[in-house]
């Protein structure tokens, strides 16, 4: 098997799932086709070299429905030669695109591939796809499918978090997301044009957000609850006296829109175009956990990587770790425990935002980018999707 570097990784700024967001006015294809334009002219990229193109998307709906990954190849401009895989492994499914990635080039399928992800909330909304698993109660429990915010509430309730806490996970992220945007530290982002102007930074992050105004916020996810959520999740799990319903719109993932591409490929790859690889792609792994509490996979992936791996928590340098909902950070540093020096340092995306299809690509050029900066050497990235499943990459600095 062929060792498999990043050469590159860079995404969109991150903006607002709304109609006033910053990429509103563009089509997801539309999004995508700079994103390829940077990644070829930054890399000096002979474009008859990639064989495929690997993209995460969740709601495969409209705009972003038919396969995106090829056919926003062919809007780019690409060759026809270059193929395209559509993937959806829920909120994960942009690691998986680059794990997928990876096993075509460490099989020596492929010399150059591109991985990545593309989320437009405010065209396709969440759960516009209408599947009946998420609009469907009496069909939903039969799969052990419920919506992801019952399942952060669940997570809260069987390890005790409470709502002060899940609002201190809350603060902590976009303190230190403003943090990291005054710093610039995001590096990957590629400025993108659009009617309106060019749309260079993140803009869910409130760096102005107190704790006070945290605590003021109603529970998001009491009425799912009411409807039959905590039913179900009771009868599971009869030692709870009830759910807590902690989860406000405060300390849960915000919506937004957003793409990422990452470059991979073998060594030769690199001698051949004169480029010095960014990390090495070690491992994947994925995994699944309670499906009940839908949205801790991250957990289980992150534990599951460092067995097959042979490594413990203090063998890794930093954690780009999914905040998927505040209760299942509260669950990863009970279960894994890292300390929070290494922890999401740059915040994650309670504050920068969750454009579900791209968010694990963009977790993995934020982890790279931080390796470079503080001249570390090993990183985890982990995503949960739904009914507790998860995947996760180790990444070596080179």
């Amino acid at each position: 098997m062929k060792d498999v570097f990043i050469y590159d990784a860079i995404r969109s700024a991150r903006t607002r799932a709304k109609s006033d967001g910053g990429l509103h006015p563009l089509s997801p294809p539309e999004l995508l086709k700079p994103l390829y334009g940077a990644l070829a002219t930054r890399n000096t990229l002979d474009l008859s070299r990639v064989s495929e193109v690997v993209l995460g998307c969740v709601t495969q709906h409209g705009e972003q429905a038919a396969n995106i990954a090829k056919t926003s190849v062919l809007f780019a401009g690409w060759p026809e030669s270059v193929s395209g895989l559509t993937v959806h492994r829920f909120c994960s499914s942009s690691i998986d695109a680059i794990a997928l990635a990876a096993l075509k080039v460490a099989a020596g399928q492929t010399q150059a591939i591109v991985a990545g992800g593309i989320e437009m909330m405010s065209r396709v909304p969440m759960l516009s796809d209408e599947a009946r698993v998420f609009s469907d109660p009496g069909y939903a429990v039969q799969h052990q499918m419920l919506l992801m915010g019952s399942g952060a509430d669940l997570i809260a309730s069987r390890i005790g978090a409470s709502r002060e806490q899940c609002d201190r996970v809350a603060l902590q992220s976009q303190q230190r997301a403003a943090n990291a945007q005054r710093e610039g530290r995001f590096q990957s982002i590629i400025p993108i044009e659009t009617p309106q102007g060019i749309i260079t930074e993140d803009e869910c992050i409130r760096a102005d957000m107190t704790a006070e105004q945290l605590a003021n916020l109603p529970p998001a996810f009491a009425e799912l609850g009411a409807k039959g959520a905590d039913q179900i999740q009771l009868g599971k799990f009869s030692d709870l006296a009830g759910i807590e319903h902690v989860h406000t719109a405060g300390n849960s993932p915000a919506m937004c829109d957003a793409g990422a591409l990452v470059l991979l490929g073998d060594e030769s790859l690199g001698k051949s175009l004169g480029l010095t690889p960014k990390a090495r792609l070690v491992a994947s792994a994925t995994a699944s956990g309670e499906p009940l509490e839908v949205v801790s996979g991250c957990v289980a992936a992150t534990e599951a990587l460092l067995a097959s791996e042979g490594k413990t928590v203090e063998d890794i340098d930093l954690f780009e770790i999914h905040e998927a909902f505040a209760a299942t950070v509260i669950k990863t540093r009970q279960v894994l425990h890292i300390d929070d020096t290494r922890l999401n340092v740059n915040g994650g995306v309670i504050a920068l935002g969750h454009p579900m299809g791209a968010t694990g690509a963009i977790m993995a050029g934020t982890l790279i980018d931080e390796l470079h900066r503080q001249q570390l050497h090993k990183g985890i990235v982990a995503a949960s999707g739904a009914a507790g499943s998860g995947s996760a990459l180790l990444l070596e600095r080179c």
